[in-house]
């Protein structure tokens, strides 16, 4: 638990200091992003994140937020990170993405229409389960809106 929030202010902090080094050349898009997830019961997703181009046609995007549930008569928070990869520069973009919390790590695929809605599918594979709570791991599927606060 302690190394995920560690890489969570880690990244917070690096990507805050290329945003604030020159953010006119990276041309940073950020916001925050809600959505649902189902990976062994219903989860409720909160986050920010941050996504960048390389070039015309790739993009990629670092969010940190956490996950919302009420599982076993007990309401739960779950920190995750994940990162995407978006190929496309058109209205559909398909997507890559790998998520990791204290508990599974999953990777997925989808499609995005502009990179704000995501509809994901993958699979969770249970590093650890959680005291008091059943294991996090099988198919997943996901829905997410991504709130873009800049556009750049």
């Amino acid at each position: 638990m302690k190394k995920i929030q560690g890489l969570i202010i880690i990244f917070c902090c690096w990507a805050g200091t290329l945003h604030a080094q020159n953010p006119q050349k990276l041309g940073w898009i950020w916001g925050p992003s809600v959505g649902w997830q189902y990976q062994s019961g219903n989860f409720l997703k909160a986050s920010g994140w941050g996504l960048f181009a390389p070039n015309d046609y790739q993009y990629i995007k670092f969010n940190a937020g956490a996950n919302f549930a009420w599982m076993q008569r007990k309401t739960t928070i779950i920190p995750e990170v994940s990162i995407t990869y978006y190929l496309s520069n058109r209205l559909i973009f398909p997507f890559i993405q790998a998520e990791a919390t204290p508990y599974t790590i999953t990777p997925k695929v989808g499609i995005s229409v502009l990179s704000m809605v995501d509809l994901g599918v993958g699979y969770g594979f249970d590093i650890r389960t959680k005291e008091d709570f059943k294991p996090l791991k099988g198919l997943t599927g996901s829905v997410t809106l991504n709130i873009p606060l800049k556009l750049y």
